[in-house]
């Protein structure tokens, strides 16, 4: 059975991408029999205070960082992306591309936002939180768990999420909404989603009755309990995203993730790129 549309992919053109590579991740797509792709990329404006550890691991962030750490997002050059959009439509006409962003924190960055949108077309937004609020910075979930409990970082990401949700109507897909699990801390114990079932729910409620779709972004791959609960609380259409920065993890974990969306009662559209909605 075919893969899904990668809906959520970076390349060069994401500031935190320097291994992207547009081109190559097509060539990648052709290559693996993917229909469909959307390069997703960052459009964030949230300064944000990296831990050491982070910028250890990455040369890239650390090369961004000023001396306490904090992080300016570097500009989205929307002109350079649009034109290397088009190239590759050309290079690659059996593979459906879409443009698109993903958008950081846009219920934050109202105007900063609808500047870069002005400059578009886009086919496909996707809504994330990445920093949160701790005092008068703002870091990652790894930053917090430095200064709170784990469980408290869940749910106040949710509670971000939610509000995110109901303050901008700008994107149409919200990604990652799992995204702390990612860097769940290992003297935590192991990370039970059950225990944030109310939270979880909450934002799915919120996004479901928005008309909007979730994201199985298989980064970190989605426990079944946050779709099922997707589905109970309404939510009708989904998509998938490896959330690759570079080619080689395009499409990573997309046929465990399609088998378990599948398991929960959703089937592809007509063209590759539409969401699976529902049936």
């Amino acid at each position: 059975m075919s893969l899904p549309a990668d809906s959520h992919v970076h390349s060069e053109w994401s500031w935190d991408a320097p291994l992207g590579a547009m081109e190559q991740t097509c060539a990648r797509a052709v290559e693996i029999g993917l229909p469909a792709i959307a390069f997703t990329e960052h459009l964030d404006h949230t300064v944000w205070v990296a831990t050491p550890e982070v910028l250890q691991l990455s040369e890239h962030l650390a090369s961004l960082a000023k001396p306490d750490g904090s992080i300016t997002p570097l500009p989205f050059d929307a002109a350079g992306y649009l034109a290397s959009i088009e190239h590759c439509r050309e290079r690659f006409p059996g593979l459906r591309i879409l443009s698109g962003l993903e958008i950081g924190e846009p219920h934050r960055h109202v105007a900063a936002t609808a500047a870069v949108l002005g400059a578009g077309p886009f086919d496909r937004i996707l809504g994330s939180v990445h920093a949160l609020p701790d005092g008068d910075v703002f870091a990652e979930p790894p930053g917090h768990v430095r200064r709170h409990a784990a469980a408290d970082v869940i749910r106040r990401y949710l509670a971000e999420v939610a509000e995110l949700v109901t303050s901008s109507d700008v994107f149409e897909v919200l990604a990652h909404i799992d995204y702390p699990l990612r860097t769940w801390p290992a003297d935590a114990g192991p990370a039970d989603v059950r225990a944030f079932e109310d939270e979880f729910r909450h934002a799915l409620r919120l996004l479901a009755d928005s008309g909007r779709t979730l994201e199985v972004n298989t980064k970190l791959p989605l426990d079944p309990a946050i779709l099922h609960c997707w589905r109970e609380e309404g939510g009708s259409t989904v998509t998938f995203g490896s959330d690759a920065h570079f080619p080689a993890v395009l499409a990573h974990g997309f046929a465990e993730a399609r088998d378990m969306v599948e398991a929960h009662g959703f089937r592809p559209g007509r063209d590759p790129e539409d969401y699976w909605t529902a049936r």
